[in-house]
């Protein structure tokens, strides 16, 4: 299957969720409704793109627009070598989005990691909590509104000793 028949195949089983396509550096790309990503990624998995494998997701902050966060997706057919980006835009007020780890168990760091580093909560998903950072943390420093040289409370010395 060519990259114009992958984004033809998305475009037919999810019609109402495609917002824009095209090719961006030579790959395909479609902007989709945030609420229809997981039936448009189950779509690709199952269907005739057979995109079976979820390469990466990561988060852009775009704190000037309106859909401050946009939620870039990668994935890849084992059988054809074929690429597709996703991105979903997300609001500045409640950034939300369904989680994809019931059709890939990767995306459970993935997912940790965005919620971590940019606040983005995965809807669904079955542990979503700090993966890099400590529990005591406050804000998402990769949002491009966090201070650049912000102190961190301080926490507490262990009395029970390092860990081993």
């Amino acid at each position: 299957m060519e990259e114009k028949e992958v984004l033809d195949s998305l475009r037919a089983a999810c019609p109402d969720a495609v917002l824009e396509s095209g090719f961006s550096l030579g790959d395909p790309f479609a902007v989709i409704r945030p609420q229809a990503l997981p039936a448009a990624a189950a779509c690709l998995r199952d269907g005739p793109a057979r995109l079976a494998m979820l390469l990466d997701l990561t988060c852009v902050d775009r704190p000037d627009e309106p859909e401050r966060f946009e939620m870039i997706y990668h994935f890849l057919s084992l059988e054809t070598n074929v690429r597709l980006r996703i991105k979903a835009r997300l609001p500045a007020a409640d950034p939300a989005i369904a989680s994809l780890t019931g059709l890939w168990k990767n995306a459970a760091w993935l997912e940790r990691e965005v919620f971590d580093l940019f606040g983005v909560r995965f809807t669904g998903h079955p542990d979503l909590r700090r993966l890099l950072l400590y529990d005591g943390f406050e804000g998402h420093p990769l949002r491009k509104d966090y201070p650049l040289r912000r102190r961190q409370p301080l926490l507490p010395e262990r009395k029970d000793g390092p860990r081993t």
